[in-house]
């Protein structure tokens, strides 16, 4: 199995933090938060992990090199100076994912989920690992139904982890998805991956979880301190 982690933003709520290190490359508990998610793929037996990069890009090589340490080898996806978006660098990546079931992790997230509970296929176009709402997302961002198959909305509203497995045909119909939204018309082009979640949701193709242990967005020194 091959994986992907987003890197690619410009964290620009980590200032002044950001401003020579990107985000996931920042230091937790003695190494960078990136590196904790590459030791989990590792240990679950993925050989590939794709690296969208953008703002910093140079900085990741010199820092992870190939993958070497963790018996992995990492392939940069660099989208230029601009970050695709979570779709749009998703989509970009997936020439180097193939064609089989593939995990995707938000590089900027701490949590003590378990990668090995992830089915190996999802049963639909993806199975999403959803987390209770945190203060700063207190609305959530789908519903879990008791069925696990998840919906845009409902009662039961939790946050997306930014871990999630996913089939590549999610995008074999995005153009008709994304219609003319802003940024769908680049090359190469960049959009948000909740709408095409969302279209397949409502299609009965997405399934989810709910991991009720630690999870953190790293989105501001606050949060990145009090991890220790």
């Amino acid at each position: 199995m091959k994986a992907l982690v987003f890197a690619a933003g410009k964290g620009e709520r980590m200032r002044p933090l950001t401003e020579t290190v990107p985000k996931p490359l920042l230091p937790v508990r003695g190494k960078p938060l990136i590196a904790w998610h590459l030791e989990k793929l590792a240990a679950l037996g993925v050989d590939e992990v794709v690296i969208n990069t953008s703002w910093l890009a140079d900085a990741f090589a010199p820092a992870l090199g190939q993958g070497e340490r963790w018996g992995l080898r990492l392939h940069y996806s660099h989208e230029g100076p601009e970050p695709l978006e979570t779709g749009g660098g998703m989509l970009h990546a997936l020439p180097r994912l193939g064609s089989e079931p593939f995990i995707a992790v938000n590089a900027d997230i701490w949590c003590d989920y378990d990668f090995a509970r992830l089915p190996h296929e999802p049963a639909g176009l993806a199975h999403l690992v959803l987390v209770d709402n945190p203060p700063h997302n207190p609305e959530g961002d789908f519903a879990l139904l008791d069925d696990g198959s998840v919906m845009p909305a409902g009662e039961q509203r939790l946050t997306f982890s930014g871990v999630g497995i996913y089939r590549p045909a999610l995008f074999a119909n995005w153009r008709n998805v994304i219609g003319a939204a802003a940024g769908a018309e680049l090359d190469p082009p960049r959009f948000r991956l909740a709408p095409l979640l969302r279209a397949a949701m409502r299609a009965g193709q997405v399934s989810g979880e709910h991991h009720r242990g630690t999870w953190t967005d790293v989105g501001t020194p606050e949060r990145l301190a009090a991890l220790g």
